[in-house]
């Protein structure tokens, strides 16, 4: 599920990128209201900015809804990860010196 979710949020990703690089700037209107074309857009005058604009705000509404996800899968796979298994863990005590007695000298 997690690797579905990244793959998805990854392509959201690049087709936001992708959709906002084609937008034009907020100066390009002032040279369309004059007549550089703008009314030959397949969405019309005004239709393809508010086409584009609103398919960004989905497609961010997507993005920040896959980050949180990831965020949740995330922060469940580091809680389980730092769970202490204390059955490996073994009660020994050090193993005590073994006294050496002195060997008489002859």
């Amino acid at each position: 599920m997690y690797n579905a979710i990244l793959v998805f949020h990854i392509i959201v990703a690049i087709s936001m990128i992708g959709l906002i690089l084609v937008q034009h700037g907020k100066g390009a209107d002032a040279g369309a209201s004059f007549g550089a074309g703008g009314s030959a857009t397949v969405f019309g005058a005004s239709g393809s900015a508010n086409f584009l604009t609103r398919l960004t705000a989905v497609l961010t509404a997507i993005f920040f809804i896959t980050s949180m996800t990831l965020a949740v899968f995330a922060k469940q796979q580091s809680l389980s990860s730092r769970t202490l298994d204390t059955s490996l863990a073994t009660n020994t005590a050090p193993a005590s010196p073994t006294p050496t007695t002195p060997t008489p000298a002859k």
